[in-house]
C-alpha cells in the first residue's frame, strides 16, 4: 500500500511537471497533449468506478462522454448565436460559463446513466455488455441525424468557455482547471471506494448472494455506481469538447468506449489511480507510435494483449504489486 501511495504521488507530480516544463520552454503542444491525458484520465476514473469496483463491463460509456460534450456545445452554441435554448414554458438562454456548463454536463451524464443503467442492469454478463453498446449506438446515430446541432458535421465553438479569474484560451491555465478537476474526482472516488457503499459494491462484485444475505440489494448498488460513473464521464466529455472547441457524434462512438476501457485496463482495473496511469500511457503511445506508422493501433493492440496475458493488474500491478484482487 505504501508503494502504491508513492506511485500515486509520482504519477500526479509527473502530470504536473510535464506541462510546467513545456510552458517554460514555450511548447504549447505538449501542454495540450497533457491536458488531453488528464481529461481522458477523468473519463477512465469514471468508468473504473463501475468496471473496477462493480465489475460492470460497460461498452456504452462514450454515450455519457458525448452527451457531456453536447451539453457544453449546445449551451455555448446558443450563447454565441444569441438565441434562447428554450422559450416555453420558461426562457432558457445559452451560457459560456464553465460554472454552469459543468453541472449541466454532470447532470446530463448522470440522468442518461440512470436511465440506461436501470434497464441494462436487469441483465448481466455478455447481455449487459451488448445492451450498453446498443444504447450507445442509438445515441450515436441520433446525434448524426440531429441537424439542429450540426448532425454528422458536429458543432464548432469559436471561443472556449470562461472561468472566473482565468484566461481559458491560455493552454497552461486550461490545463490547471482540468488538473484541479482530476484531483477533485480522484478524491471523491477514493472516498466512495473506502466508504461502506464502496466496500459493499466490491462485495457484490465478488458474491451477490452473500450481499443479499446481509440485506443489501446488488441492483441498487450497481445502479448508484453506474450513475456516478456516468456523471464523471459526462464532466470529462464537457472538458474534452471545450479543449477542442468542437463536439461531434464521434465522441459517442463505440471506439471511444473501447479507448476509455483501454485506459482502465492499461493502468490497472480496480485501482483508483490506475486509469490516470493508463490514460497517460495511452496518449504517450498514441503520440510516439503514431509518429512511426499510421497503423499504430496494431502495436497498441499487441501491447494491450501483453498486458492482459502477462500483467493483469496493469501498470499499477507491475509497479505497486497486486494488493487488490482482480478478476
Amino acid at each position: 500500500m505504501k508503494r502504491e501511495r508513492y506511485l500515486n504521488f509520482a504519477l500526479m507530480a509527473l502530470l504536473l511537471f510535464v506541462p510546467l516544463l513545456a510552458w517554460l520552454l514555450d511548447e504549447p503542444f505538449l501542454i495540450t497533449l497533457t491536458t488531453r491525458a488528464v481529461i481522458f484520465a477523468i473519463a477512465g476514473v469514471g468508468l473504473n468506478l463501475a468496471l473496477g469496483f462493480g465489475g460492470l463491463v460497460s461498452f456504452g460509456h462514450a454515450a455519457f462522454f458525448g452527451l457531456g460534450g453536447y451539453a457544453m456545445g449546445i449551451l455555448a452554441h446558443h450563447a454565441q448565436t444569441y438565441t434562447p435554448l428554450m422559450e416555453w414554458p420558461l426562457v432558457i438562454e445559452g451560457t459560456k460559463s464553465m460554472l454552469v456548463v459543468w453541472p449541466v454536463a454532470i447532470l446530463t451524464g448522470a440522468l442518461a446513466a440512470l436511465a440506461i443503467g436501470a434497464l441494462s442492469l436487469r441483465t448481466s454478463g455478455v447481455y449487459f455488455i451488448m445492451i450498453t453498446l446498443a444504447f450507445g449506438q442509438m445515441l450515436f446515430y441520433f446525434t448524426i441525424s440531429w441537424s439542429a446541432y450540426g448532425g454528422e458535421d458536429g458543432l464548432s465553438i469559436y471561443v472556449r468557455n470562461s472561468f472566473p479569474g482565468l484566461n481559458t484560451m491560455d493552454p497552461i491555465q486550461y490545463f490547471a482547471i482540468c488538473y484541479g478537476l482530476l484531483l477533485l474526482v480522484l478524491f471523491g472516488v477514493s472516498r466512495v471506494s473506502g466508504s461502506a457503499f464502496g466496500l459493499m459494491l466490491r462485495a457484490a462484485k465478488q458474491n451477490e448472494e452473500r450481499v443479499q444475505a446481509v440485506g443489501q440489494t446488488p441492483y441498487r448498488l450497481y445502479l448508484i455506481a453506474f450513475t456516478i460513473s456516468g456523471a464523471i464521464t459526462g464532466l470529462a466529455g464537457a472538458l474534452f469538447a471545450d479543449l477542442n472547441r468542437f463536439v461531434s457524434p464521434t465522441m459517442l462512438s463505440w471506439q471511444v468506449s473501447g479507448e476509455i476501457m483501454v485506459f482502465v485496463i492499461l493502468g490497472g482495473v480496480g485501482r483508483v489511480y490506475g486509469p490516470v496511469a493508463g490514460a497517460a500511457l495511452f496518449i504517450l503511445l498514441e503520440h510516439t507510435l503514431g509518429g512511426l506508422s499510421e497503423y499504430w493501433h496494431v502495436y497498441l493492440g499487441a501491447i494491450l494483449l501483453g498486458v492482459v496475458l502477462f500483467a493483469r493488474g496493469g501498470l499499477y500491478g507491475l509497479l505497486a504489486g497486486r494488493e487488490v484482487a482482480h478478476d
